[in-house]
């Protein structure tokens, strides 16, 4: 979701050559999995990969946080040493307490369990391969995480 990042460029894609699925923190969410087996059962794909990124927002709340924060107001909260806090005035909403925000505490960890999550999905088929990566905004590489790749082989 990171308006900073384009896929297409720092994975050497071309047009046509993926399907991107951008979502905030890159997780595995219902949607996002909704999207994966469209894409494969209808659209042909053949190999998956998450990819989360270093200094990533969702990083810097955690589900009460966020909730918190959209309680008390629904304007742009800002981020600071000490992660986002509220500048805007009410009214907020109660609403956010119904949502599993997703937030991130470990990038590598979070790449392991969307990829695990994916795997273990009853409508995703054994054998497409879904490979687990960071990306290192500040190198612009791509880094492998070993465990999620390793989650990921076909079975």
């Amino acid at each position: 979701m990171d308006a900073r990042l384009d896929p297409a460029k720092y994975a050497g894609l071309s047009e046509g050559d993926a399907h991107v699925i951008r979502n905030a923190g890159g997780r595995a969410s219902d949607d996002a999995i909704r999207s994966l087996v469209i894409s494969y059962k209808l659209l042909g794909a053949k190999e998956w990969f998450v990819i989360h990124h270093e200094n990533c927002g969702m990083l810097f709340f955690t589900d009460e946080g966020i909730r918190g924060l959209l309680a008390n107001s629904l304007e742009t909260a800002e981020l600071g040493a000490d992660g986002f806090t509220d500048v805007g005035t009410g009214p907020g909403s109660a609403e956010a307490k119904y949502i599993d925000w997703l937030p991130i505490s470990d990038n590598a960890q979070s790449v392991l369990e969307d990829v695990t999550r994916i795997r273990n999905h009853p409508l995703v088929p054994g054998r497409i391969p879904i490979y687990g990566y960071i990306y290192d905004v500040a190198t612009g590489r791509l880094n492998e995480v070993p465990e999620a790749t390793q989650a990921g082989l076909p079975v």
